[in-house]
Order: structure tokens, then C-alpha cells, then sequence
């Protein structure tokens, strides 16, 4: 049973890694499951190779604080961008709305649109190049946050693998 679980957990730790890149999997939740299988997948019995509960608990803070940011971060940087309040709401908006309607590329051009026209509605129309501009900050995000996801799901592995041998 307990190469079941381990054969599981790295299939769960790659998944994580292809997670991180495609939008519609859950990157590091799914690399911190395997590092949970492999924490009970009692590896041959060698209690001194699994992680220690303060480890596992650092991990599950950072796959939380990840999760969020990726999905909190394009309104963030619509912001920082000068984005008004309408490029906020409409970046955050359009990521909603391209996880349910055109998943997985809506996630990577929804909160790009909807800065967009967010900004665009905002200021009328009358300055589309400050309106392109804010949704470049929102694609930003997206990018910064899946660098983000994969270097956590990536470092994942390497522990999964330093705690295996």
C-alpha cells in the first residue's frame, strides 16, 4: 500500500507542477497532498525521513498564501498600475468569470479584459492607452503569480524527493 501512496504523491507533485502553469489545476494544493501522502505512506518505516508537523504546517501556510495571492493579485496590480476602482473590480470580475466560461485561457485573459473595460468604462473611453496599460498590470499578476505557484510547487518536489532518499 504504501507504494500506492508514494507513486500517487509524485503523480500528485507533478500535477502540481503542470498546475502551476495551467490555470485550471490547483498547483500547489495539489503538490501538498503528495507531500501529505508521502508523510503517510510510512516509507519502508523510516520515521526519520518524514517531515516534521511545524514542516508540514509551513508548507500548507505558503500553498494557502499562494492560492489567495493568485487569485487577489491581478486586482493588485490593476491598482498599482493607476487602475481606478472599476479596473480593480472588473480585473477580479474577469478572472471569475474566465475560470467558469472559457477555462483555462479565461483565466489568463479575464483579468486582462476586465481591467480593461473596467478602466475603459471608468474614464469613458477617453484614454485607451492608461486603460491598456492598467490591463498590462493585471496580465502582469498573472504571470508574477504562476512564477509564484510553480516555484512553490517545484520546491515541493525537492523536499519530496530529499525526504524519499
Amino acid at each position: 500500500m504504501e507504494i500506492v501512496l508514494i507513486i500517487l504523491a509524485f503523480v500528485l507533485l507533478v500535477g502540481g507542477i503542470l498546475g502551476a502553469v495551467i490555470p485550471a489545476l490547483p498547483g500547489p494544493p495539489l503538490s501538498y497532498i503528495g507531500l501529505l501522502l508521502i508523510q503517510w505512506s510510512g516509507h519502508l518505516g523510516a520515521r526519520d525521513r518524514y517531515f516534521s508537523l511545524f514542516i508540514l504546517l509551513i508548507w500548507a501556510g505558503i500553498t494557502v498564501a499562494v492560492t489567495i495571492v493568485d487569485y487577489f493579485l491581478p486586482a493588485l496590480m490593476a491598482k498599482r498600475f493607476g487602475g481606478s476602482r472599476a479596473a480593480i473590480i472588473g480585473s477580479f470580475l474577469g478572472l471569475l468569470a474566465g475560470l467558469f466560461i472559457f477555462p483555462p485561457w479565461g483565466m489568463i485573459a479575464g483579468p486582462f479584459l476586465g481591467a480593461l473595460v473596467g478602466e475603459i468604462i471608468n474614464n469613458h473611453g477617453e484614454d485607451a492607452k492608461e486603460a491598456l496599460r492598467v490591463a498590462l498590470g493585471a496580465f502582469l499578476a498573472f504571470i508574477v503569480g504562476t512564477g509564484a505557484k510553480l516555484m512553490v510547487s517545484a520546491i515541493m518536489i525537492f523536499y519530496a524527493i530529499i525526504a524519499m532518499f
